[in-house]
Order: C-alpha cells, then sequence, then structure tokens
C-alpha cells in the first residue's frame, strides 16, 4: 500500500545530532542527521533548518540526539584563545596602526573582546576578525 502525501506537505526535515555534543565541540559532518519531525514539528526560524549552518561551527550548549537545534546553540569557532597574543590593528582615513595585545577572553568572527595592549597595559575592546587580527577603532 503506497502513502500518499500531499504536495502542500513537504515534511519537516530538521538536522539533528546523531551523538551527544558538549559545549566547545566543533560539529562535524557525521555527527549530524536528517530528522523528519512532521507537521507537528519544530517551527524553521527557532532550530537550524540546514547541515551547513552546523557543521565547522562549535556548540555553546549540550545537543542532544535527535533534538533540533536551536539558533543560539551554535557560533563560529574560536579563532582566539584566551590570553592568546593578538594582533591589533586600527585603521581609519587611510592611517593604519598595528601593535600586540594580550586576549583577556576568547572569541570567534565577529565577536567583540577585551583585549590588554602590552605596552601600555590599558584594556580596551575590539572586534575579532576572519584572520584572527582584532580590529579596534575607527
Amino acid at each position: 500500500m503506497a502513502l500518499f502525501v500531499s504536495p502542500a506537505y513537504a515534511g519537516n526535515v530538521l538536522p539533528v545530532p546523531s551523538v551527544t555534543i558538549y559545549p566547545g565541540d566543533i560539529i562535524k559532518k557525521d555527527w549530524i542527521v536528517d530528522h523528519d519531525f512532521g507537521a507537528g514539528g519544530p517551527m524553521r526560524g527557532v532550530a537550524i533548518d540546514s547541515r551547513s549552518g552546523l557543521v565547522g561551527k562549535i556548540a555553546r550548549h549540550t545537543l542532544l540526539p535527535g533534538l533540533p537545534i536551536s539558533t543560539n546553540a551554535v557560533g563560529e569557532p574560536r579563532l582566539i584563545a584566551d590570553g592568546q597574543k593578538v594582533r591589533v590593528v586600527f585603521e581609519q582615513d587611510g592611517l593604519i596602526i598595528e601593535s600586540y595585545a594580550s586576549a583577556l577572553q576568547a572569541g570567534g568572527a565577529g565577536d567583540v573582546i577585551s583585549i590588554r595592549n602590552l605596552d601600555s597595559g590599558v584594556t580596551i575592546s575590539g572586534i575579532v576578525q576572519t584572520d584572527g587580527t582584532v580590529r579596534v577603532g575607527g
């Protein structure tokens, strides 16, 4: 007997963990499977709906097998570790100043982190760039 599925219902297939994923783990492709939650499942927009939105990201919370993953449960991998020496770049109106600082917290691309200037000891905030530098001011 064939099961008829209405064309109006395309399912509610979401990627879910196949294993327990702990905070700080970088999510691997083989840790994710697709699960059809049907019409009564979680709404899209509340849960991540594509594998590309998960693979390579870092878990912020414990992710349990078979459960949808909320959009705030994962983030970008940390490019900077707490205490790491980082290159700091200030750029404005064609002027570029580079220096080094010590990260006072970990951060991924786009995160605002606090850093301490190695020469002056002054604490400032900056935005982590995709290349691992921290952009300040400007």
